[in-house]
C-alpha cells in the first residue's frame, strides 16, 4: 500500500517515460521523406493489378476465367469469345478496385501467370470510372511494369 502511494505521488511512470524518450532523442532517427524517399518493398507486395504478354506480343489471358471465380469480392467480370482456330480469348475483362480487397487469389488461381498484382502502390483517381480497369488499361499497365514482374515471379516461383 505505501509503495503505490509512493509510486503515485513520485510520479515514476511520469519520469520513466520522459527518460525513455530522452534515450531516443539521440539515436539515428528511422523517418523517411515519403515522396521523395521510399522504402523498399516486398516482392511479395500486392499492387495495382496487371495483365501480362508473352514475349511474342499476344496477351497471356485464355477466358479460363478462374480468377473471376476465386475473387471473394466479385470483382473481376470477364467476357470470353472463340478464336478462329477454337481457343478462347477475353474480350472483356473488367476489374473494380474499389471492390478489390487485394487478396491475391486471382493471381493464385490464374494459370498462365496473366493476371499478376503488380509493384504500383500510387495509384489514385478523381473519379469512380478511373477506379474500374478494364482490358487495355491492364494490358498497358503489364506493359509498364513488365520487367519487375518477371523478376518478381522468378523470384517467387519456389514457393508456388
Amino acid at each position: 500500500m505505501l509503495k503505490k502511494i509512493l509510486k503515485t505521488f513520485s510520479l515514476f511512470e511520469l519520469v520513466k517515460g520522459l527518460w525513455l524518450t530522452f534515450t531516443y532523442m539521440f539515436k539515428p532517427k528511422v523517418t523517411i521523406n515519403y515522396p521523395f524517399e521510399k522504402s523498399p518493398l516486398s516482392t511479395r507486395f500486392k499492387g495495382e493489378h496487371c495483365l501480362r504478354r508473352y514475349p511474342n506480343g499476344e496477351e497471356r489471358c485464355i477466358a479460363c476465367k478462374l480468377c473471376e471465380a476465386v475473387c471473394p469480392a466479385q470483382a473481376i467480370t470477364i467476357e470470353a469469345e472463340p478464336r478462329e482456330d477454337g481457343s478462347r480469348r477475353t474480350v472483356r475483362y473488367d476489374i473494380d478496385m474499389f471492390k478489390c480487397i487485394y487478396c491475391g487469389l486471382c493471381e493464385e488461381a490464374c494459370p498462365v501467370d496473366a493476371i499478376v498484382e503488380g509493384p504500383n502502390s500510387e495509384f489514385t483517381s478523381e473519379s469512380r470510372e478511373e477506379m474500374i480497369y478494364n482490358k487495355e488499361k491492364l494490358l498497358a499497365n503489364g506493359d509498364r511494369w513488365e520487367s519487375l514482374l518477371a523478376e518478381r515471379l522468378r523470384k517467387e516461383s519456389k514457393y508456388r
